[in-house]
């Protein structure tokens, strides 16, 4: 136990020496999650629209003032012609096209169908596709409101009917408590498996690999030893990145935070443990960032649903990302954050989580003692 102390020492001191390490350690994870937490977002806000009204009226005008005052859509510019809407949408200078046709207002007063077409620039076709939804359900919830005033003559909202619609866990349907969460999970395997990676390759390069070797330190004191710091430092960040996350970004805690730190624990076991097996089967610090990124890191974002949902993905591609950790522990973190849930929910994660960690620490353990004798 004393030459592991001193073994983490020796690997504390050497970081503290390297200033760039202190900004990739401690600025990097802070800036780039301020960088994700504001661009990553999948909210549509400020879309612009021109609208055509061929109606004139004061219930076309009414529908118009809805799309002012609502927060998801800028007016371009109202027009009295469809054709004129065309400009605007080569342009750029609107998403979605509005047109109110001639006799709108009367005709759902009067409770007969009439239909606003909505025309969508699809170049970004998720940002258009989630506009189109926004704008369909401020025209729909217009016109069940005037059609539920009545005609002159007719009982107000007969054989209509009322829905009621509760959003649970993320009530304002906000993306940033969705993605904060995530943004956590890829700092710590970002900076963990890195930092690990290129530990042991470290002391390739400067020749006090073999130094350690002649020493009475075993082997397991000496990936102990190596490994435990980065632990901490992980720690580290966490704390600060997720009292960012509730302190400045607001995003709920509900569940447990001894859970949450315990299953940190579990997932630094991956990170770390996929760091040393890069460290096995890499010869410069170079080598080990390369294969870091482009061989573990960059499929695992793709694949662990932070960016695209692993329900759209093929089906022929979905069994891969079971094989993902980071999946497991983006569903523990966002289960705890946004759901309050606690491990008689999240066991079967934790479980996949603690598995994946031992085996690639038992086959970095193995690899390590055939290559750096």
């Amino acid at each position: 136990m004393r030459r592991i102390r001193f073994l983490i020492w020796k690997e504390l001191i050497e970081l503290r020496q390297d200033p760039r390490l202190f900004g990739i350690v401690i600025l990097a994870p802070i800036i780039q999650l301020f960088a994700l937490a504001y661009a990553a977002t999948t909210d549509v806000r400020n879309v612009p629209v021109v609208i055509a009204d061929a109606d004139r009226s004061a219930g076309s005008r009414d529908l118009v003032a809805r799309f002012a005052a609502s927060p998801t859509f800028t007016i371009a510019a109202v027009v009295t012609g469809a054709n004129e809407v065309d400009r605007f949408l080569e342009r750029g200078e609107a998403w979605i096209a509005v047109t109110i046709p001639g006799g709108y207002y009367r005709s759902i007063v009067a409770g007969q169908p009439s239909a606003v077409q909505l025309i969508a620039d699809g170049s970004d076709s998720n940002s258009a596709g989630v506009a189109l939804g926004y704008a369909s359900m401020l025209i729909n919830s217009y016109a069940q409101e005037v059609a539920a005033r009545g005609a002159p003559g007719r009982a107000p909202g007969v054989g209509g009917f009322e829905s009621r619609v509760r959003v649970w866990f993320n009530p304002q349907l906000d993306s940033r408590d969705f993605m904060i969460p995530g943004i956590v999970a890829l700092l710590l395997l970002v900076v963990t498996t890195n930092l690990s990676s290129m530990g042991i390759v470290r002391e390739k390069e400067v020749g006090t690999l073999e130094q350690l070797n002649v020493t009475p330190l075993t082997r397991a004191e000496l990936i102990v030893g190596k490994l435990v710091p980065y632990a901490l430092i992980g720690l580290v960040d966490v704390v600060l990145v997720l009292s960012l996350a509730v302190f400045w970004f607001e995003v709920p805690l509900r569940g447990s935070v001894p859970l949450l730190f315990a299953t940190t624990i579990v997932y630094l076991l991956t990170t770390l443990g996929l760091g040393l097996f890069v460290s096995t089967i890499s010869s410069t610090q170079q080598q080990a960032m390369m294969t870091t990124t482009f061989f573990f890191l960059m499929p695992m974002v793709l694949l662990s649903g932070f960016v695209f949902p692993i329900e759209n993905m093929p089906s022929a591609v979905q069994p891969f990302t079971y094989l993902i950790p980071l999946r497991y522990f983006l569903v523990i973190l966002r289960s705890i954050f946004l759901k309050g849930v606690g491990l008689e929910t999240l066991w079967p994660q934790v479980l996949a989580l603690t598995v994946w960690g031992g085996g690639i620490l038992t086959l970095a353990v193995m690899r390590s003692s055939k290559t750096t004798n």
